[in-house]
């Protein structure tokens, strides 16, 4: 068995939460092996003047890590599966999939302040399509604006801006103890989440079967099914750029539930639809269920709202 293994990361905090979180649980199994972090600064941390939608968010946090992966310089990559892309590089794969934070997101306003009761016209802070389109869908007269950047820089620059509040997710507020700045957590059938968000995903070289086998420990079936199915429902409809979708599957008792949402960016066009599979027991009947919702939300509409989008990309 490896002596040694070499974990790579970003270096902003949440990414070394991350980092720490699963070196700390291979740990626990594996006693023995010596686990360091490498830490890579992707495009996504460089990038900080422009907003996702501009430069477009695929990979954006994961390829220069993925790199050091295949170029053997590190042994796995931890990241937020919400930055993953649905297709992987050749010769990489997703080895495990961890359980799931709360899934929510949430409002961070300078008041207290909730969905309803923040002011007319109000100043929203979000980085997000998905967060923006769903908000508007409800909320027409918000205004939108953008804060990048790693979450200790967002609440530092939303506390210096006339915003009037700002949308996160909770896993992340939560992680790094920003829990007490929390405003109101939306319910799903108010605010879908992204793909995969609140989950980590461990990525590893597909003919690593060592390192395969090491990470294994950590990957939650329940987790693996649900963001299977959530991805491959992405993966059917989007074409390369950042597009309002949000996505939230459950499983409970061999039930597997899938809700879905497409909409405008202005929110103005919005559509939601589910799907249910009773006796879900494998990863490929969930990922076919994100494959058949994916085929009611074009035949709902959703293909001319992407099309828009896409040209605008």
């Amino acid at each position: 068995m490896k002596k040694q293994l070499l974990i790579g990361t970003r270096s902003s905090p949440l990414a070394l939460w991350q980092a720490e979180f699963t070196k700390a649980e291979l740990s626990k199994h594996y006693p023995d092996l010596d686990i360091e972090l490498k830490l890579v600064k992707t495009t996504g941390d460089v990038l900080l003047d422009s907003p996702l939608s501009k430069i477009g968010d695929m990979g954006l946090f994961t390829k220069d890590i993925e790199k050091h992966l295949l170029a053997n310089e590190i042994d796995l990559a931890v990241h937020s599966l919400k930055d993953v892309p649905t297709e992987t590089p050749e010769g990489l794969m997703l080895s495990a999939f961890t359980e799931r934070e709360d899934t929510r997101d949430v409002i961070i306003s300078k008041n207290g302040e909730n969905l309803k009761t923040l002011r007319e016209n109000a100043r929203i802070a979000t980085s997000s399509l998905r967060r923006t389109s769903q908000l508007l869908s409800m909320r027409p007269d918000f205004e939108m604006g953008d804060i990048r950047g790693n979450l200790n820089t967002r609440f530092k620059k939303f506390d210096e801006s006339d915003f009037d509040a700002m949308m996160l997710a909770y896993a992340g507020v939560h992680r790094l103890n920003f829990g007490d700045r929390i405003s109101e957590i939306l319910p799903h059938d108010t605010m879908l989440p992204a793909v995969g968000q609140g989950a980590l995903g461990i990525e590893t070289r597909s003919d690593d079967e060592e390192t395969k086998n090491i990470v294994s420990v950590m990957n939650n079936v329940n987790a693996e099914f649900c963001t299977k199915a959530e991805r491959a429902m992405l993966r059917h409809l989007q074409g390369g750029c950042q597009i309002p979708i949000g996505a939230y599957a459950s499983l409970k008792n061999g039930t597997l539930l899938l809700l879905a949402y497409v909409g405008s960016v202005d929110g103005k066009r919005a559509i939601r639809n589910e799907i249910t599979i009773e006796n879900c027991t494998t990863p490929e009947q969930a990922e076919q269920a994100g494959i058949s919702l994916a085929e009611e939300l074009l035949k709902d509409g959703a293909d001319k709202i992407l099309a828009e989008i896409r040209k605008t990309c």
